[in-house]
């Protein structure tokens, strides 16, 4: 569909037949080219006789917030028809407590009716001074009588619509990304495209950016369209505008699903617009539509207040979305719609600069922090009386496609101040610039303005210029040169959410903070000091800090001095706050609840009750509920839970996780509370007969490391007696290990580790079975791999530690040097990595063992090697044949005697007896020894 023919007496007939001729001239004939080149105009004179105002912009365009500007204060509309998502309509009226650049942001953690693994959804908006949406926001929320309506999808829509996999606004620029922290501001939001204005026709791009000496996109459109159409008036804006907007959307390749959805935002615009109209009754004379200029020349069945109504739209989901404003910067911007590095801080200073020299008024929001107060002004929206009906537009488009570009003037004064100030810059940077570097930039400017057929050097050509002739083989500061000039030509100004328009938590967040008597609401790093003892009302601060470091990102409360453990409260904290700074993250976490409290809460319930959870991934959540919520509701909750968890495990895999959580909250509960919570009771019970059962296969599975099994034997051996006393059975450890039959070597050292443990195997028959390794030569050179096993069974039995020191010795002293060298850095790993708990028994029983000194090394014999001292025969004692009893009481007789007086025994101490004459207790008391050997008799 071409969208309504045009007759010989149109406005643009005489531009029609002169782009007829001339696609005849370069095709020798009709053939695509014509049509397309015709449709264009079709496109543009179909928008310009449409009776609703189309006001065409481009996202961050200074030109079009210009445009915008001058003609809201010309025609005074009644009615302001944005392109921004419906749901959103609400949240504007807070931008004016807000600092410019801020984000419109919906979000939805919970999702129902998408998929659950795109959760959670976010949908922003940016909005700078420097834009067209604005301008118009800001007439519109402060001139009575005007009403402002939004008419693009709402964010369920834009879900409904767009695929995971194709997401708008996520395109990349020629240039690289920034890589600054402002740059993830809107973290993996999806950005709302108002006024995207880019070719989607690789070919032509390049085309443009080639033949326009260009390196990418952003400098293209400053050059050759931000600029001519600065100064120009209405008419002229209004076709240039859908004439670029027609073209891309003509030469856009056939990407069918993003082509779709276009259309589907067009359709769904102008059956919003005529649903207005019809219910207000509105003039659409007396209305404007703002929008995208790709969508402004449209060419669906429903454009236009006549259009059909033929597009139904589909109902929302049951997702619920929260909205709220979010900090947002010029980096933020550019990353997210593809923009090259510097571009939004250029357009913020070119829109400064236009304002000075058109002496346009523009609009602002009354109370907008961050921008002077406007002079008081009471404007009724209306046409003014005098002005009559205004006349159908004339082809401005002709005379602006023949006329060549304005060539400006060389403006010496203003480079000669920028190339001063990037030396100065890079001086205080580290750079050694001097004054003939300012002059270096300054005529290379101007030799690269000249080589791009420019009089004037824009700010990318000085960017290029101060990077060629400054920088050097490193960067000798945090930032390059690059980065100094975006930061002189405007910087990458960053927003901010006011208090008022912050959500309750967040508000809650800061006046709880408030005793510490810092402005957490500026950007920057803060220093808390809090002295719990001296100011004891800080003790609630250094809760909400606590909780803070565990809900947002690194960085946003970091401690410095202090901290916080089961069992532990420091009594002075140090603090780098930094909440201003992550004031997104702050005011995502108010969609979430209303206060840390609830929010920390449901969190650790999403990692509990997840279908990843592990049971030591419960633990943790039970861990981190008993050290920063109150109460023991929520944890003996989730510690009910971990027992199912673990009930349902089948591998060793969290089992070092699960034995240090467990050992954890063990010594907590020991030390603060009167008695063990029935949980962790029922947790030890089911854990020993739950590992019970899998130590068998963990010992043969192969997937099953080292590490893993010590941790399994770790927690039976450990738990052993809590579970005994609660009815556990040994026999089931017992059966385990006997039922243990490793093929590993590790693993072997490990079982005969926990036999040892057990008393089924002495330390004696372990010393034989390790110099029987070292005495096969078909073995010796596996024998690390049995140290490794031995490493890890001090987890287990930690009173092993001799025996290992003594195996290690023997490595060290009997292995050859193809087998140790290799074997080193292996062993050394082991215990950085996965042993690093058990090196200081290591290394507390080798300094036990081995002499303190040097040179006793030469005489020192190792313990298992000294001969053990036998007993010698000393003299003959009288008596010495008959079994007398202990020396001590011999000698001491009258403790004894005392004792022998309450049990009843009155004999003399006897010198020597040939046999003890029995217990006097039962021969004075035979009753009790008749009622036992009847009771024998009868079993």
């Amino acid at each position: 569909m071409t969208g309504g023919g045009v007759r010989g007496g149109s406005t643009f007939g005489a531009l029609r037949d002169q782009l007829q001729e001339a696609a005849a001239a370069f095709a020798g004939g009709p053939d695509a080219l014509a049509g397309i080149l015709l449709g264009l105009v079709d496109d543009v004179d179909r928008a310009v006789r449409e009776p609703l105002e189309i006001f065409p912009v481009c996202h961050h365009s200074p030109a079009s917030a210009l445009a915008m500007a001058r003609r809201l204060r010309e025609k005074q509309p009644k009615v302001v028809y944005l392109e921004l998502c419906e749901d959103m309509a609400p949240l504007l009226t807070e931008l004016r407590n807000c600092r410019l650049p801020v984000a419109v942001q919906a979000f939805a953690g919970d999702v129902d009716g998408f998929p659950a693994d795109w959760a959670p959804l976010s949908v922003v908006a940016p909005i700078t001074e420097a834009s067209a949406e604005y301008q118009a926001v800001a007439y519109a929320l402060d001139t009575p009588g005007v009403e402002l309506v939004l008419v693009d999808r709402s964010c369920d829509h834009v879900f409904q619509w767009d695929p995971r996999a194709d997401r708008p606004g996520q395109r990349a620029e020629d240039a690289e990304p920034p890589d600054r922290e402002e740059a993830a501001l809107h973290g993996e939001a999806v950005g709302v495209e108002i006024g995207d204005l880019r070719p989607r026709f690789a070919e032509l791009e390049e085309h443009l950016l080639r033949h326009g000496k260009v390196r990418h996109w952003s400098e293209w459109w400053h050059q050759y369209v931000e600029v001519p159409l600065g100064d120009s008036d209405h008419d002229a804006y209004r076709q240039v505008m859908f004439l670029i907007g027609s073209l891309f959307r003509r030469l856009a390749p056939g990407d069918g699903a993003r082509l779709r959805v276009d259309e589907d935002r067009e359709r769904y615009m102008w059956t919003r617009i005529r649903e207005h109209l019809a219910a207000t009754g509105t003039d659409p004379g007396e209305c404007v539509y703002v929008c995208g200029a790709f969508h402004a020349a449209g060419r669906v069945e429903e454009f236009g207040v006549a259009g059909t109504d033929t597009f139904t739209i589909s109902p929302r989901t049951a997702t619920t979305w929260q909205y709220g404003l979010i900090p947002s910067s010029h980096s933020a911007i550019e990353g997210q719609f593809g923009l090259a590095p510097g571009s939004v801080s250029i357009a913020a200073t070119q829109w400064t600069k236009s304002l000075r020299r058109t002496r346009v008024k523009p609009y602002r929001l009354a109370g907008q922090a961050g921008t002077r107060k406007p002079a008081a002004t009471k404007t009724v929206a209306g046409r003014p009386a005098a002005v009559a009906a205004e006349p159908a537009a004339a082809d401005r488009l002709s005379g602006f496609l023949r006329r060549p570009p304005v060539l400006d003037a060389l403006d010496e004064a203003e480079l000669l101040g920028w190339s001063v100030e990037i030396v100065r810059a890079a001086r205080r940077n580290g750079y050694l610039a001097s004054t003939a570097d300012a002059i270096a930039v300054f005529e290379t400017s101007i030799l690269l303005a000249g080589m791009r057929d420019r009089a004037k050097p824009t700010p990318y050509d000085f960017q290029d210029a101060a990077v060629t002739c400054i920088e050097k083989d490193s960067v000798p500061g945090r930032r390059d040169v690059r980065r100094l000039a975006e930061i002189m030509l405007g910087g990458d100004r960053i927003g901010q959410v006011g208090y008022e328009s912050l959500p309750p938590l967040a508000r809650d967040v800061y006046e709880r903070l408030a005793p510490l008597e810092l402005n957490l609401q500026q950007r920057g790093v803060r220093r808390a000091l809090l002295d719990m003892t001296s100011r004891p009302e800080l003790r609630a601060c250094s809760d909400v800090l606590w909780m803070l470091r565990r809900l947002m990102p690194h960085g946003a409360a970091r401690p410095i001095m202090g901290e916080r453990r089961l069992g532990e409260r420091s009594v002075q904290e140090s603090w780098d706050l930094a909440l201003g700074t992550h004031q997104r993250a702050l005011i995502e976490l108010g969609y979430q609840g209303v206060s840390l409290e609830q929010v920390l809460e449901q969190k650790l319930r999403a990692q509990a009750y997840g279908p990843q959870a592990t049971a030591a991934t419960v633990l943790a959540a039970v861990e981190d509920a008993t050290l920063y919520l109150s109460g023991r509701r929520l944890a003996d909750e989730l510690g009910g839970h971990a027992l199912k968890v673990l009930a349902a495990e089948r591998t060793a895999d969290g089992a070092p996780e699960v034995l240090r959580r467990v050992r954890t909250l063990l010594a907590y509960y020991r030390t603060v509370e009167p008695s063990l919570p029935p949980w962790i009771e029922e947790f030890a019970k089911a854990g020993y007969a739950h590992y019970c059962t899998l130590l068998p296969t963990a010992f043969r599975d192969e997937d099953a490391t080292v590490r893993q099994v010590a941790a399994m034997l770790g927690f039976l051996f450990s738990m052993e007696s809590l579970a005994l006393s609660l009815g556990c059975d040994r026999a089931q450890l017992e059966l385990a290990v006997a039922q243990s039959h490793p093929e590993d070597a590790a693993k072997t050292a490990l079982l005969w580790a926990a036999r040892v443990q057990l008393g089924t195997l002495s330390r004696a028959e372990l010393r034989a079975r390790c110099a029987a390794l070292l005495d096969n030569p078909l073995v010796v050179d596996a024998y690390p791999r049995y140290l490794n096993g031995f490493v890890h069974a001090l987890e287990p039995v930690p009173g092993l530690a001799d025996v290992v020191v003594e195996a290690v010795s023997h490595a060290f002293g009997r292995l050859p040097d193809t087998v140790l060298l290799p074997w080193l850095p292996r062993l050394i790993s082991t215990l950085r990595s996965g042993a690093a708990d058990l090196a200081p028994l290591l290394i507390r029983e080798a300094g036990r063992v081995f002499p303190a000194r040097l040179p006793a090394l030469d005489t020192w014999v190792p313990p298992w090697r000294a001969p053990r001292p036998e007993k010698a025969a000393g003299p003959a004692r009288p008596g010495s044949g008959v079994r007398r009893g202990a020396a001590l009481l011999t000698a001491y007789p009258a403790a004894c005697d005392a004792v022998a007086g309450l049990l009843g025994c009155d004999e003399d101490w006897a010198a020597a007896a040939p046999a003890p004459p029995g217990a006097a207790l039962t021969r004075r008391h035979p009753a009790t020894s008749t009622a036992v050997a009847a009771l024998l008799a009868d079993g």
